[in-house]
């Protein structure tokens, strides 16, 4: 390579998450092998310069970064297929989870986003299963759910979930839902436990449900021109890394989830755990979803979700 090529990789998260720490062991992968041809910048936290965590899309579009995560429901809406991993109580561990986005569903939602975005999607990180916090009441039932004003992703799928649950589901950015939840003007949030704790919503919701109710990956995607133009060995080295990278993070994430509980905890917090049998109440309410999804996605994800 006669040129330095300069890769730029940002999130929305300190250093410390596994997602930027799995962009920092792909960073440093790739300077081990091509030293001074390349130079690496990172962006941990867009929000910290003043943007939204929904326009790291744009600026990965635009190139003004070259490689970036978001999870995927931020893209329902211009990749409306990407709705049927929303689909609550999908995914029954996180073997079966990882093996879907791995295997033939995952191939078949990259085919979908690249349509839509100006994207090479180079695979899928872990957001993990999500979880019910809230600063009202512990939540045992769907009943306990009621009335709850809580935040969510964009995705109309998941405000679904939440208004059949008996909630009012209010979709809004990262950034806003913080400073209504330090506030106090935001009832519940659903995350995976290390994002609640990243973001220091457990010091202001004293209730944490263990529920499980949807599990969310976070895609790894490149600005299609950037990858297109790079010489074939560091687009083929890159290729090679991120299932490296992807194991990596995985791993960190279960790691992490757990040291999140105990923080959780030390705080003060109660934390429910609800079981398979215990889910089957909140899985009974959203049933109607599954008919929905299967007008609106047809066969095809069903049959490639069965079929990992």
């Amino acid at each position: 390579m006669s040129k330095i090529i300069q890769i730029r990789m940002g999130g929305y998260g300190p250093p410390s998450t596994t997602h930027s720490r799995a962009l920092k062991f792909v960073g440093d992968r790739l300077e081990a092998l091509f030293g001074d041809e390349i130079e690496i910048r990172y962006i941990w936290n867009i929000m910290d310069l003043g943007y939204r965590a929904d326009e790291i899309m744009s600026l990965t579009e635009s190139g003004v970064l070259t490689i970036s995560y978001q999870s995927t429901s931020y893209l329902t809406r211009k990749v409306p297929e990407l709705g049927f991993v929303d689909l609550p109580f999908l995914f029954s561990d996180l073997s079966s989870a990882r093996a879907a986005f791995d295997g033939r569903l995952g191939k078949y939602m990259i085919n979908k986003i690249e349509e839509k975005y100006n994207f090479h999607v180079f695979g899928f990180l872990e957001n993990g299963f999500r979880h019910i916090s809230n600063k009202v009441r512990s939540i045992q039932s769907p009943e306990d759910i009621l009335g709850l004003t809580i935040r969510m992703l964009p995705s109309e799928i998941h405000s679904r979930s939440f208004e059949l649950l008996g909630a009012k589901p209010v979709q809004m950015d990262l950034t806003e839902a913080i400073n209504l939840i330090k506030k106090g003007e935001l009832d519940a949030q659903e995350n995976p436990l290390a994002n609640t704790v990243t973001y220091g919503v457990h010091k202001y919701h004293p209730y944490h449900t263990l529920s499980s109710h949807f599990y969310l990956t976070r895609g790894l995607w490149a600005h299609r021109d950037s990858v297109n133009n790079w010489p074939k060995k560091l687009k083929a080295t890159m290729e090679s890394i991120i299932p490296e990278a992807i194991s990596y993070q995985r791993k960190l994430a279960e790691e992490e989830e757990v040291l999140a509980l105990k923080e959780i905890e030390s705080e003060g917090c109660e934390v429910v755990e609800l079981s398979l049998e215990g889910q089957k109440p909140f899985l009974s309410r959203v049933e109607p979803l599954y008919k929905e999804g299967q007008r609106v996605f047809g066969d095809a994800p069903f049959k490639l979700l069965e079929n990992n």
